[in-house]
């Protein structure tokens, strides 16, 4: 579906449209699609509420792609995948989803997303504004070896403490899974894929569905009195404090896997030395870095006071430096922590814990302890 704005530009709706509007959501346009900024509870309250029970998501915008080998081995479709990804796919087994990123040429990141072995086929969850240059990129660069196909179901994800107790009334099999489980579900004969995952920092779920099915088990989700919808300011405000990257800010086509702290995605075997060592693109840059360490590095930063630093602010080694060393990436508040948070890139010198820089804000500058990510403990359940 798509709506007419103001301005005259054609935006998409995503299947739960009417639903947001029900709820009184606030709709903005973003990636080519009007979503919900927030609803009458207001960014607070929702990032607050999200963080003690459950709160529900709308992110059918998020682009999903199946990748499936045009032999009868999986491991073929593996394979290829690790030639765009340097990640290890190989080792992936069934059921599970893994963190990973398509890289440029030069060793930049395309995109992030994630990728579940679903067991038949892989699955992957790509950034709204960046599904179709992924999907490009993909059959451009591995779809001789395999069938790479764009899903249209919609995607919703319920996060916080509360997310098992409520989404397990609806489909059961979820309290059996861990922290980066992916399962076949069917819900009103339906079916479906559900991981355990998300973007806030707790533990939930993303759950993929045909529309009509997904609408549905939204409007269970929101009856139960520990569920509130929650829009793109608090999703925004919760990744932020788990110290998650948002691709086009604190990513992109110039920034290293290694820069953004990411290495943790590049197991030993992709590394040097590896069984299965590079093989993907930008993999001499991203494999020097890795030995010999990157020249600057992306870090938490608590400023000082109560005035928030946005993303684009200058940062600087000294109060009366004359140049720039960095700059930040995200910004803003921090509901939980009660105080600003940001994050930036700066000179791997300057990437101590405890290390001042100062950011200019409105022609100031302003004191910002270096701190480790994330701002705030993960409440995964892993076990």
């Amino acid at each position: 579906m798509t709506a007419d704005t103001a301005s005259g530009l054609s935006l998409l709706q995503t299947p739960l449209h009417a639903l947001h509007q029900e709820v009184g959501a606030r709709m903005v346009p973003f990636a080519g699609y009007m979503m919900p900024l927030q609803y009458p509870l207001g960014l607070l309250k929702e990032h607050l509420h999200t963080r003690k029970a459950a709160g529900l998501f709308d992110v059918s915008h998020m682009g999903q792609i199946a990748v499936r080998a045009r032999s009868d081995d999986l491991g073929d479709a593996a394979r290829a995948l690790e030639t765009v990804l340097p990640i290890d796919v190989v080792g992936l087994g069934a059921g599970r989803q893994r963190y990973g990123f398509l890289t440029t040429q030069g060793g930049g990141i395309l995109d992030d997303l994630m990728l579940a072995n679903l067991g038949d086929h892989y699955l992957l969850i790509v950034n709204a504004a960046n599904k179709a240059a992924g999907l490009a990129h993909l059959l451009d660069a591995i779809g001789t070896e395999c069938s790479v196909e764009p899903s249209d179901r919609a995607l919703i994800a319920l996060q916080g403490p509360g997310a098992e107790a409520a989404l397990a009334r609806h489909l059961p099999v979820v309290a059996e899974m861990r922290f980066m489980d992916a399962r076949p579900v069917a819900f009103r004969g339906e079916d479906g894929v559900v991981v355990r995952s998300g973007y806030t920092g707790e533990d939930g779920f993303e759950i993929a569905l045909p529309a009509e099915s997904a609408v549905a088990l939204a409007r269970a989700l929101l009856a139960d009195p520990e569920v509130k919808p929650i829009g793109l300011g608090a999703r925004d405000s919760l990744r932020l404090e788990a110290g998650l990257c948002l691709h086009g800010s604190d990513i992109d086509h110039e920034t290293s896997p290694v820069e953004a702290g990411l290495s943790f995605a590049i197991p030993k075997v992709r590394r040097r030395g590896g069984a299965r060592a590079g093989g993907f693109p930008g993999a001499e840059r991203i494999l020097a870095e890795l030995a010999d360490g990157p020249a600057r590095l992306r870090v938490g930063l608590r400023p000082e006071g109560r005035t928030p630093v946005r993303a684009g602010a200058a940062l600087y080694g000294s109060a009366d430096g004359s140049e720039a060393v960095g700059r930040v990436t995200s910004g803003g508040f921090g509901p939980s922590l009660e105080g600003p948070i940001a994050m930036g890139m700066v000179p791997r010198a300057l990437a101590v814990p405890g290390t001042q820089v100062f950011a200019e804000v409105r022609g100031q500058r302003l004191p910002c302890a270096v701190v480790p990510l994330p701002f705030r403990p993960a409440g995964f359940k892993r076990s």
